[in-house]
């Protein structure tokens, strides 16, 4: 019984001091985490920051195809460098090759069939010609007459008829002439293949994709589009001085040359990931352009942009209090 007794002050009182240990520990400061990279530092007193990204200088062109279809043969892979019109990748075109050779077949018919009204036409001219010929008047008759001069026009008719014939067959046939050339889908203009998201036995879709089926782009030189705030836009003024960090080594940076405004104001979708920001920020865009050679970067690779500006946020306050 006393042996009971002893034990159960004993946990108590073990327990008590387990309690005081961990909440002792609980209130210790916790280390300051140290960021990987230390954040970018504006190089003017009055900026503008926002986020950049990386493109190409004639954007990030997305390519499609007007025919759907198997794809049968890849001509290019990432990294080439095309010129305009080369070809990027080929269809299957078995059907529409065949029905190609229909319609020509069909316009051989349409041509042969204009040879045959001119024939006609000319044989009913010349009986119709002989009537005309006769003197004496009472050696035929009005019937014979006018039949003869209606089989001729009936044989003008047709030969019209088969003449447009044959303007209707040949459009059918550049029509599927067209056709047969888009299965060669081309480059737009010159640049570098980007990505290329087909590949030989795949089916190729028409319309917006989310994934173009070939991406291309000038990168001789690169642009950088850099949202600016909706709240900021007013601050901005075309043609000042702007300066790109790139992300990860704020030791690399490069300045930039405006190109120009798009003056829509557009939901944000290049996200930074930080905590405050807003998904459904409206920004402004501007197009920066630089050297491809003087930065290290890919296209699609975010940087920290900051320009140059006159004017402060704090501007906006007084000039507000002075229209009250």
């Amino acid at each position: 019984m006393k042996l009971k007794n002893s034990i159960l002050p004993t946990v108590a009182v073990l327990g008590f001091l387990f309690a005081c240990i961990v909440a002792a520990r609980s209130q210790r400061a916790a280390p300051v985490a140290q960021p990987l990279t230390l954040p970018a530092q504006a190089p003017y007193t009055a900026y503008l920051g926002g986020s950049g990204i990386i493109e190409a200088s004639t954007d990030n062109i997305g390519i499609g195809t007007s025919l759907p279809g198997i794809v049968r043969k890849v001509h290019v892979r990432v990294g080439d460098r095309v010129k305009t019109g080369s070809v990027l990748f080929e269809l299957d075109g078995r059907e529409y090759r065949s029905a190609l050779d229909v319609k020509r077949a069909k316009l051989l018919q349409a041509q042969a069939a204009v040879s045959e009204a001119k024939a006609s036409l000319q044989d009913y001219r010349t009986q119709f010609a002989l009537m005309q010929n006769v003197k004496d008047n009472r050696a035929i008759s009005m019937d014979e007459f006018e039949k003869r001069r209606n089989a001729e026009r009936l044989a003008t008719a047709k030969l019209e008829s088969a003449i447009a014939a044959v303007t209707a067959a040949d459009a059918d046939v550049k029509a599927a002439e067209t056709d047969v050339e888009r299965l060669s889908v081309r480059a737009t203009s010159d640049g570098e293949i980007l990505q290329v998201n087909v590949h030989p036995g795949e089916y190729a879709a028409t319309g917006t994709l989310a994934t173009p089926l070939v991406r291309l782009g000038n990168l001789d030189d690169l642009h950088i589009r850099a949202d600016i705030d909706e709240n900021d836009a007013w601050r901005f003024r075309p043609g000042s001085k702007a300066t790109a960090y790139l992300r990860g080594n704020r030791d690399i940076k490069i300045d930039l040359e405006f190109v120009r405004v798009e003056p829509y104001i557009t939901p944000k979708t290049s996200l930074t990931g930080s905590s405050s920001e807003r998904v459904d920020t409206r920004v402004l865009q501007v197009i920066f352009k630089f050297e491809r050679s003087r930065l290290p970067v890919y296209v699609g690779q975010q940087v920290d942009v900051f320009i140059e500006t006159t004017e402060t946020a704090g501007a906006s306050l007084s000039q507000e209090r002075l229209r009250q």
